[in-house]
């Protein structure tokens, strides 16, 4: 597993907390434990539909530091009144012998996949990016709380493990940013940061560099 490594925003977004790094998937039982409760949470949202699945940023496209780019299919929201502490996760990963017409069917079998994360506290909505040019999928999302979506993502790997190529799971969390905001005015290269073609320690397969 390799290790994202802190990187100072640009001056774009002046005062952000360094982007936390990434640590080693939670251990079996307490991931076990954390989706079990993911699901009930999950139950209570749908029987009180607070969760939805807006269109308005379906189909943009999503422009990376590595080179890579790709396609918002699906987004899921969570109604939660106001975000206390807001973040954004970045989850990427490479599934696992899936080539050609095998990406669509992905995509639609995914839809099935939402009680894995919706029901976990603190999420505010998920954009679904189809999977790059580099075969690799993210997901991009806001969170209420930085420790909350990393102990998300540390459930996450133990799910996505079985079915990813090995060493390409990978997440980041960028504290004090919403959604919107990261959206509206892309982090590009750090000052003083790695080129865009380091490798994943470099941040670059999560910096978004543009949208259109």
């Amino acid at each position: 597993m390799t290790t994202v490594s802190a990187a100072r925003a640009d001056a774009g977004h002046p005062g952000r907390a360094e982007v936390v790094p990434e640590q080693p998937p939670l251990a079996y039982l307490a991931a076990a434990r954390a989706l079990a409760r993911c699901f009930a949470g999950t139950a209570r949202l749908i029987w009180r539909r607070r969760m939805h699945l807006p269109r308005e940023r379906v189909g943009i496209r999503l422009r990376f530091a590595d080179g890579s780019s790709a396609r918002v299919y699906r987004e899921t929201a969570v109604d939660r009144g106001a975000t206390a502490d807001p973040c954004v996760l970045v989850v990427a990963f490479r599934l696992r012998a899936v080539r050609g017409r095998g990406h669509a069917a992905f995509r639609w079998e995914s839809l099935l996949n939402t009680p894995l994360f919706a029901g976990f506290p603190g999420l505010v909505s998920k954009l679904w990016l189809a999977d790059d040019e580099r075969g690799r999928y993210r997901g991009l999302y806001e969170w209420d709380g930085p420790r909350l979506a990393e102990n998300y993502a540390r459930a996450l790997w133990r799910v996505l493990a079985p079915v990813s190529v090995r060493g390409s799971i990978h997440y980041a969390v960028l504290p004090g940013l919403r959604r919107d905001e990261l959206l509206a005015r892309p982090q590009g290269r750090p000052a003083g940061g790695p080129p865009a073609s380091a490798g994943a320690g470099s941040g670059a397969w999560w910096r978004l560099t543009g949208v259109s």
